[in-house]
């Protein structure tokens, strides 16, 4: 059994693609960092903002470089299974904040 039909379907990156997410991912996170640590140059808003973007496009970053997720058909799955994953948790969190909110309102009566 060689080392290729192990692997069959497959995708591997190589040194390239990881060097670009990993130096992408470092920079990803020195900026929020940096803005955290130097906090009275920067208003709260923009700290708070600018780390929620860097945080999603740090998850997109690890999903394409190092998952190698994509739009090609050995991905198909991966990426059902992945929003399926996303519209899952989404719909946790926002019926449990909707839940929360009607219990808050009813115990203040």
């Amino acid at each position: 059994m060689s080392h290729d039909s192990h692997a069959a379907g497959a995708a591997h990156g190589n040194v390239k693609q990881y060097s670009i997410g990993f130096i992408a991912s470092v920079i990803l996170t020195i900026i929020p960092f940096y803005m955290v640590m130097n906090a009275d140059g920067f208003s709260r808003g923009l700290i708070v903002a600018t780390i929620a973007i860097t945080a999603v496009a740090q998850i997109l970053i690890q999903l394409v470089f190092f998952l190698h997720m994509n739009s090609s058909a050995e991905q198909r799955w991966n990426v059902i299974a992945f929003i399926y994953t996303i519209l899952t948790i989404s719909v946790l969190l926002v019926g449990s904040v909707w839940i929360m909110n009607y219990l808050h309102s009813n115990m203040m009566i």
